[in-house]
């Protein structure tokens, strides 16, 4: 917008210098008159009418090397140096624009390595976690392996366990009736289920065949005999 006021300011400077010279040029030579001289010596002055004068001051005027040109050349000149400069300061936005755009390029394509090498990264841990669970779990299959072996070998060469039935089921021939006594002192009384009698037992002492182990208030009377096989009578037994 600038530039065009320049412009418009130059040509309208230069249509009025114009105006100005070509008046002042026909006032001048309206004034003025051409002196000519006959053949016999004598000279006389030929009038020439104002528009003739204007006409041809105006078809001869030439601007070249006047004031006005010089004015007109330097408001070009000026124009044009404004132009210039603005048309330089544009190239170098467009340069550093163009500089932009390539820096922008490059953090892209630096970002974009970063997230694919990251991405490789974690393709390559995921498939070392993977490897490592298939180990564990390889090593964890051959361990259950080892450790069952002993177990199957320890149950086909085992002994079968048979199960000893008592020679005399003690629950089956007497009742306790009660505990009496304390400490280590305790003496039990049983009564026979067949014939109703009743006798005093102790720690030690035998019944059928089968040895008093303890004698307790609240356990009964605990037998066991020569294979080692205990048996319990209790106040339940009898009841």
């Amino acid at each position: 917008m600038q530039n065009k006021k320049k412009l418009t300011f130059g040509f309208m400077l230069f249509a009025l210098l114009g105006m100005l010279h070509q008046s002042w040029a026909a006032d001048v030579y309206v004034k003025s008159a051409d002196v000519y001289v006959e053949d016999d010596g004598t000279d006389f002055v030929e009038d020439f009418s104002a528009e003739e004068v204007a006409a041809d001051a105006i078809a001869n005027y030439s601007p070249d090397g006047s004031l006005f040109q010089q004015i007109t050349d330097l408001e070009q000149e000026k124009i044009l140096m404004q132009l210039e400069k603005e048309r330089a300061q544009l190239d170098l936005e467009l340069d550093r624009l163009a500089a932009e755009k390539i820096k922008l390029h490059m953090e892209i394509d630096t970002l974009s390595g970063r997230a694919e090498q990251q991405q490789q990264e974690i393709e390559t841990q995921k498939a070392k976690l993977e490897a490592e669970a298939a180990r564990i779990e390889r090593e964890k299959e051959s361990w259950l392996a080892e450790a069952e072996k002993p177990v199957a070998t320890a149950r086909a060469t085992a002994t079968p366990i048979v199960t000893e039935t008592p020679s005399v089921d003690i629950t089956q021939k007497y009742r306790l009736v009660n505990v009496v006594g304390a400490g280590n002192q305790l003496q039990a009384t049983v009564e026979d289920l067949t014939t109703g009698q009743t006798k005093r037992i102790s720690v030690g002492k035998k019944l059928d065949g089968l040895t008093v182990k303890t004698i307790s208030v609240y356990d009964g009377v605990v037998f066991t005999d020569a294979d080692g096989i205990t048996q319990t009578l209790n106040v339940s037994n009898g009841n």
